[in-house]
């Protein structure tokens, strides 16, 4: 399951359908501080060296900052640019790829500019390139930080602007209906590990070139790129979601060129869990807030009549399901394209009232308002290409990041076992992840995140009932890191908390990002406004 906001992912996936970021050069030349005992032991020192020759040349080349290209859909005065960086840094002189970045400027005076901030959504497979809209966009609670910081977003490699990679003809990844997750025989197992055996060889044949070199250390050594072509000697840094694994592995890798780093909605990053354990436990997570959207559902009974009681709602959920397996509604949608749009709700309670609408509309005898908002739309070739590509990238980087089961007999095991209590999303969750059982490229070792020499106090949030990066993971980076704080939303479960409004956590991130300064202690803080029907 990705850990970034969900498209409508109507996937071969495994075909589930699931379902489911000029001056100053001397400092930005200086060499890596990463060394191998920290990395993931395959070449990490021929690895560390290509990164500082790669940001030895972006420092000295910069970024050719234009207008931003008109399909991009970003106005002036966002400008937009690219940064090169080797495909493998094992070859600092091979191949190179261009990554896309574009940046506005800050807001306040020369003397109040602090650098740039250079922003990553998660994923993997998020494209970062809209974070300076919140600067046009005149969002409220980034205004204090962008009177000092440039807001600098990029597309990774592999997404979007940066040499986007494919798995399969994105019109036929959002065909819909696709399978039931939730296999009723040994048949329509056979008949998910054969769609996802076929997605891994289509993701070879059509990307195969760049599948080695789609890890998470690799996007690391880029992004110390970026922050060397931008003239930075430091990087300031957000990351969200993925994004915050994204930090974690930035910050053991490039220690001594973290200045402030926020992560937010944190991935477990203990090599224990990437990637295999963290999508089980995402499964068990999903189901909580799950069931807080059905109470929050039943609380507001009079408004969408779906019933009083969380039981009440989960039946109701229960006969959707059945009528779309039995005859997929619109002829479209099916239990595969129910779960890719419910699962709003328990990654954003700001989805909890529009999804509830939709919902209570069905019931009420409008079925389409759940066609609209739950079929794929074939006419959208450009956002199709897009969730294609993303989910392919979310595939590309975790499948390599780590060593997966190749034995379906455990994928089998653990999935059936967590089905029983957790059935929203388990099934949905496995075939979306299958593809890495029989991944054709190699698979590495996780880096080993721990502090390095240099490393600053980083400012770790996270909401206490997060369901795609469940609140333990927080807890493991804030222990990995010494000198990190972490906020805690309790009761609260929205992914993704520095963006929400909540005026006990948007004042230590403007101080924080403004000063350097970290509270004495962690802090707790109360949920931020709850969803209103």
């Amino acid at each position: 399951m990705r850990g970034s906001r969900p498209k409508k992912r109507v996937a071969a996936l495994g075909s589930a359908g699931a379902l489911v970021t000029a001056t100053l050069i001397a400092g930005a030349v200086a060499a890596p501080t990463a060394n191998a005992s920290a990395g993931s032991g395959y070449g990490q020192d021929r690895e560390a060296r290509g990164a500082a020759i790669a940001a030895a040349r972006a420092a000295k080349a910069g970024i050719d900052w234009q207008d931003c290209p008109a399909d991009w859909n970003l106005a002036k005065p966002i400008q937009c640019g690219y940064v090169t960086v080797p495909l493998d840094y094992a070859k600092p002189y091979g191949k190179q790829i261009k990554l896309a970045v574009d940046r506005i400027g800050n807001t306040g005076t020369k003397a109040e500019r602090q650098g740039a901030l250079v922003y990553n959504p998660g994923g993997p497979g998020g494209s970062g390139l809209r974070f300076p809209a919140r600067v046009t966009g005149k969002n409220p609670v980034w205004a204090n930080a962008a009177k000092a910081y440039d807001f600098v977003g990029f597309d990774p490699r592999g997404v979007g602007k940066s040499t986007p990679i494919s798995c399969v003809d994105p019109q036929e990844f959002v065909k819909a209906p696709k399978a039931d997750p939730v296999p009723d025989s040994e048949a329509d197992k056979l008949a998910q590990r054969k769609s996802a055996r076929e997605y891994a060889e289509g993701c070879q044949e059509r990307s195969g070139a760049m599948l080695p070199h789609m890890t998470t250390p690799n996007t690391a050594r880029d992004l110390d790129v970026i922050r060397a072509a931008l003239g930075e000697k430091k990087l300031n840094f957000l990351g969200v979601s993925y994004g915050t694994y994204l930090g974690a592995v930035y910050g053991t890798l490039f220690p001594g060129h973290v200045r402030r780093m926020v992560v937010d909605s944190v991935v477990n990053p203990s090599r224990e869990k990437i990637w295999y354990q963290a999508n089980l436990d995402q499964d068990v997570a999903f189901e909580s807030r799950w069931k807080d959207w059905q109470d929050w559902v039943a609380a507001n009974d009079a408004t969408y009549h779906l019933g009083t009681t969380r039981a009440a709602v989960q039946a109701k959920w229960l006969e959707l399901r059945a009528t779309a397996k039995k005859s997929p509604i619109g002829g479209v949608v099916g239990p595969a394209e129910l779960i890719s749009f419910f699962q709003s709700a328990p990654y954003y309670d700001s989805a909890w009232a529009s999804t509830a609408s939709v919902f209570s509309k069905y019931v009420a005898g409008d079925t389409q308002a759940l066609v609209d908002a739950a079929a794929p739309d074939l006419s959208d070739t450009a956002g199709n290409a897009s969730s294609e590509n993303g989910n392919a990238v979310y595939t590309a980087v975790e499948c390599a990041d780590a060593k997966w089961p190749t034995s379906w007999r455990t994928w089998d095991r653990d999935n059936t076992r967590l089905h029983k209590d957790h059935p929203f999303m388990t099934w949905a969750n496995a075939w979306m992840n299958l593809p890495c059982a029989t991944w054709p490229a190699k698979q590495q070792t996780p880096v080993n995140v721990k502090t390095g020499k240099g490393l600053p106090g980083v400012l770790i949030v996270q909401s206490e009932r997060d369901a795609a990066t469940p609140y333990e993971g927080a807890v493991e980076l804030h222990k990995r890191f010494k000198g990190s704080r972490l906020i805690t939303e309790k009761g609260a479960g929205s992914h993704g908390v520095t963006g929400l409004v909540n005026p006990c956590i948007n004042p230590r991130v403007d101080s924080y990002l403004l000063t350097g300064k970290l509270d004495g202690a962690d802090v707790t803080c109360a949920p931020h406004a709850t969803p209103k029907p």
